[in-house]
């Protein structure tokens, strides 16, 4: 009796289910064609063996690229050695993927068996796993179904966005879509425009250049020589421009109507707009073309290099295509049409856009494609293999190409592929070093940006916390002053002394005394002191003390003593306030005078 297991792949684990007393296969097919969908029937006819889970998400990563390699995993390989029976003869393991079937059959020796039956039962181990799994949610399941998926097929896209395929077919496609389209807006330029000026077509050919004209003219009565710098400009042309002024003049078209104009003007614009667009778009392939495949470009230009990847698919199917597939590649149909009719084969097919075959001679065409199509294999192996793209092969091979058109016109023989490719490892070894090195220098620029970035965010941050503390410095410092004075204001009130009324008036002018009562004053004062006071340069601080009791009286030193907007000096008298500085010194030399008269 042959036991049946089937094996189970899912995202948390590996499952081995076992059917329960069966003899033949091909009698349980369509009792589980009827029992899939129903839980308690598929119970009867299937039971788990064991569930091998996975430790992680990097575990059952490695499990899912093993089994979709074909590669017979250890986690899988331990399962279904612990849980088979050890005779293997007994044993029908059933598998739904026919690549890890042949891996198990041929390390560990056990039939298996996929299609049929086995799908059926997969299909409703599929749907009910949750309920045979003890602790298995279906939205733990889900959870781990999409994570598995993110991861897995995350690690099979590139990451290199540099070397990105994508943008280069859709480019190319776009370009190709663009030129038919603009082709037949032209025409339909032309046709709108030329039952006004029919002439035009005649001298203009090309398209873009004449939806510029049309816009630009206009009427065509209003063309005048005051507009024909610009027609030059337009036509970079001299001798068109004086023709197309001559013919506006003679022309045979309709007149029409300022409407039918601007409709011609505004749809004339716009294709004009597309052509510059397909110009940029242009541009953009040829950039792309240098990153993503060097050699391939300036084998064979970046137009055709572009058609081919496209056509393959990605550059790394490209890569994989035999030299005879590259060269019919674009040429499908006709190969199979020359297949069926027993016909001749085509000789190129997208690479027939080359220069290469159309300098070749007409007996030379299909040699000169076969060499092409090789050396496009050569360098498109290159471009998709190579660590750092350069174009130093594709040249080489474009030299090789070009000796051999000569050969087959001259006779000259060309240099031999071992040769050139000697001498392009070399200068390709230079160019990576070169191309390497201006990396290597960008980096450095983005890291000292970075650095000077990071050093202003942190000058700014330190600048902010600096204006923060000195005004909080100076509010601490502010508040004891405040303080100083109001302790100092509070000082003559405790000492019992009223403060005076806050007065600012003008300085009083001068008496002005006369000679009997200065002579008077003076020889009481003399008389009271005995001599004449020798006369000695008094300073400012012992001027502004008149008193010495007054001074003792004064608590606060002389230096700090201030007066503030509310306070007023302390005066003795009527006779000190009219003794002043000046006064004094006057009357001194007064006196003196006096008495040397006498």
């Amino acid at each position: 009796m042959v036991l049946l297991h089937v094996l189970f792949e899912h995202a948390v684990g590996y499952a081995l289910l076992a059917l329960k007393e069966v003899e033949e296969i091909s009698l349980l097919l369509p009792q589980v064609e009827e029992c899939v969908l129903n839980l308690g029937k598929f119970h009867n006819i299937v039971r788990l063996v064991a569930f091998c889970p996975f430790a992680s998400s990097q575990v059952a990563l490695e499990n899912a690229n093993a089994v979709s390699e074909g590669v017979v995993h250890e986690d899988l390989r331990l399962l279904l050695e612990t849980h088979l029976p050890s005779k293997k003869k007994k044993v029908l393991l059933g598998v739904g993927d026919p690549k890890i079937g042949a891996a198990i059959q041929e390390e560990l020796g056990y039939n298996c068996q996929t299609g049929g039956v086995i799908a059926e039962i997969l299909r409703g181990v599929r749907l009910h796993f949750h309920n045979l799994v003890k602790g298995l949610t279906d939205v733990s399941a889900c959870k781990a179904q999409l994570g598995l998926g993110h991861s897995y097929s995350r690690a099979k896209v590139k990451f290199n966005v540099n070397r990105v395929d994508n943008m280069i077919i859709q480019s190319i496609s776009l370009l190709d879509q663009l030129d038919k389209d603009i082709n037949t807006f032209s025409m339909r330029v032309r046709e709108w425009y030329g039952y006004h000026f029919p002439e035009l077509v005649k001298i203009i050919n090309d398209n873009a250049t004449y939806c510029r004209l049309a816009q630009f003219i206009g009427n065509r009565r209003e063309l005048n020589e005051e507009k024909l710098e610009k027609l030059e400009e337009l036509t970079m042309d001299g001798a068109k421009a004086k023709a197309i002024l001559d013919a506006s003049r003679s022309s045979m078209g309709m007149d029409i109507s300022a409407i039918d104009l601007i409709n011609i003007e505004s749809f004339s614009s716009r294709v004009v707009s597309l052509s510059e667009y397909r110009q940029s778009l242009h541009t953009y392939l040829r950039s792309k073309m240098s990153q993503v495949a060097p050699s391939l470009s300036a084998l064979i230009g970046e137009a055709v290099g572009a058609r081919l990847i496209a056509h393959a698919g990605s550059l790394t199917n490209l890569a994989k295509y035999p030299a005879s597939t590259v060269q019919i590649l674009g040429a499908e149909k006709a190969l199979f049409r020359a297949l069926k009719t027993r016909g001749n084969t085509p000789k190129y097919g997208l690479i027939f856009h080359s220069t290469f075959i159309g300098r070749a001679a007409a007996k030379n065409k299909g040699r000169i494609s076969r060499y092409l199509a090789n050396k496009c294999s050569i360098a498109s192996r290159i471009d998709c293999f190579s660590e750092v793209p350069t174009s130093v092969f594709g040249e080489k091979l474009r030299e090789q190409v070009e000796e051999r058109l000569s050969f087959y016109e001259t006779g000259e023989i060309p240099r031999k592929n071992l040769d050139v490719m000697k001498e392009a490892m070399v200068q390709a070894e230079e160019a990576a070093a070169e191309i390497t090195r201006k990396l290597e220098k960008q980096e450095k620029k983005r890291l000292k940006k970075e650095k000077k970035r990071l050093a202003a965010i942190a000058a700014l941050a330190s600048s902010e916390n600096s204006s923060s503390t000195p005004e909080e410095c100076e509010e601490t410092t502010g508040r004891p002053k405040k303080k100083k004075k109001q302790k100092f204001q509070e000082a003559p009130q405790e000492n019992g002394m009223e403060e005076p009324a806050v007065s600012f008036s003008k300085p009083k002018k001068k008496k002005s005394f006369s000679k009997e009562e200065l002579i008077t004053s003076d020889l009481e004062e003399t008389a009271g002191s005995g001599s004449l006071p020798k006369r000695k340069k008094s300073s400012p601080k012992e001027e502004a003390v008149s008193d010495p009791e007054e001074a003792g009286n004064r608590s606060v030193p002389k230096k700090k003593r201030k007066f503030s907007s509310k306070e007023e000096p302390l005066s003795s008298g009527p006779e000190e306030a009219a003794g002043s500085k000046s006064s004094s010194s006057k009357k001194k030399k007064k006196l003196q005078k006096l008495s040397q008269e006498d």
